[in-house]
């Protein structure tokens, strides 16, 4: 069944960073069973200035047909307006960072780190942030509009993030998955995260 018509208007993202700048360009096709993702022009850019070739499936909720033509990318400084609506709209919670400065500098300090699904009409569908300090592996804002949920679209998402962690040299990932969001809870547990109950998060705003 597909999804209903949203009361909102799409969120679109900017046009296509060129591949120079992006550093994680992933099509995923669903025709087929056969068929996963795979790099523009035949395989993806790695972060260091080679290539190698993606594939990767896209998962579906019971009963939801597959996206078609999913296709993930890096953001870029165009895309930084869209990726605020489209947090209004279909994150959980906000952050001391969800302002245009925010994400810039994100952008600008790791510009492989913010991920972006689009559907084939070029709709944002999903984003991600996938930091790597040097040390340890980061995921914050995985989000999913609401009305394509269950559709394999966050599956894509970490399975590019999680890409880009072990090229880099990363060895594990954890995740910002707040304890109330419950309903996300059973995608993070199929996709082999689990909470740690001996750690908790310690912070201090540095700006009033």
């Amino acid at each position: 069944m597909p999804p209903r018509p949203s009361s909102r208007p799409p969120v679109r993202s900017a046009e296509s960073s060129p591949p120079d700048h992006a550093s994680v360009i992933l099509l995923a096709s669903a025709r087929g069973k056969g068929q996963g993702a795979r790099a523009e022009g035949g395989g993806r850019r790695a972060e260091g200035g080679g290539r190698e070739t993606a594939r990767r499936r896209t998962g579906r909720g019971a009963g939801m047909p597959r996206m078609d033509d999913l296709r993930i990318r890096t953001a870029g400084p165009a895309d930084l307006d869209a990726v605020l609506a489209f947090w209004k709209v279909a994150a959980e919670g906000v952050s001391i960072s969800d302002d245009r400065d925010g994400v810039a500098g994100l952008v600008a300090r790791d510009p492989g780190a913010l991920l972006l699904a689009e559907t084939a009409g070029g709709e944002l569908a999903g984003t991600v942030i996938a930091g790597f300090d040097g040390w340890r592996c980061h995921l914050y804002r995985l989000a999913v509009h609401p009305e394509l949920r269950r559709r394999g679209v966050g599956t894509a998402l970490l399975a590019a993030a999680e890409e880009r962690f072990v090229r880099l040299g990363g060895r594990r990932a954890d995740a910002m998955v707040l304890d109330r969001n419950t309903a996300a809870h059973p995608a993070w547990r199929a996709a082999g995260y689990a909470p740690e109950r001996q750690w908790s998060r310690w912070v201090r705003p540095l700006a009033p």
